[in-house]
């Protein structure tokens, strides 16, 4: 089933088919995710992994910059 399809048939869905809203989302989803594959895709995803690997823990990587600013000092 294209997009095209699923756009279609949810239009004549009535409000309780969530199915076909779920494909419809789905499908926009997708769609958003094949699109964003541009050029800065591997450096984005190497900054949301490096977030995700920091944010946690804040505290301990704001004391090691610290150290290391004061190492870099002496």
């Amino acid at each position: 089933m294209t997009t095209l399809e699923i756009v279609a048939d949810l239009s004549s869905a009535s409000s309780t088919d969530f199915i076909s809203a779920d494909a419809a989302d789905l499908a926009s989803h997708m769609n958003h995710c094949a699109s964003s594959r541009s050029r800065f895709f591997a450096l984005h995803s190497a900054l949301q992994s490096a977030h995700a690997l920091v944010c946690p823990r804040i505290v301990t990587v704001a004391a090691l910059v610290a150290m290391c600013l004061v190492l870099l000092a002496i």
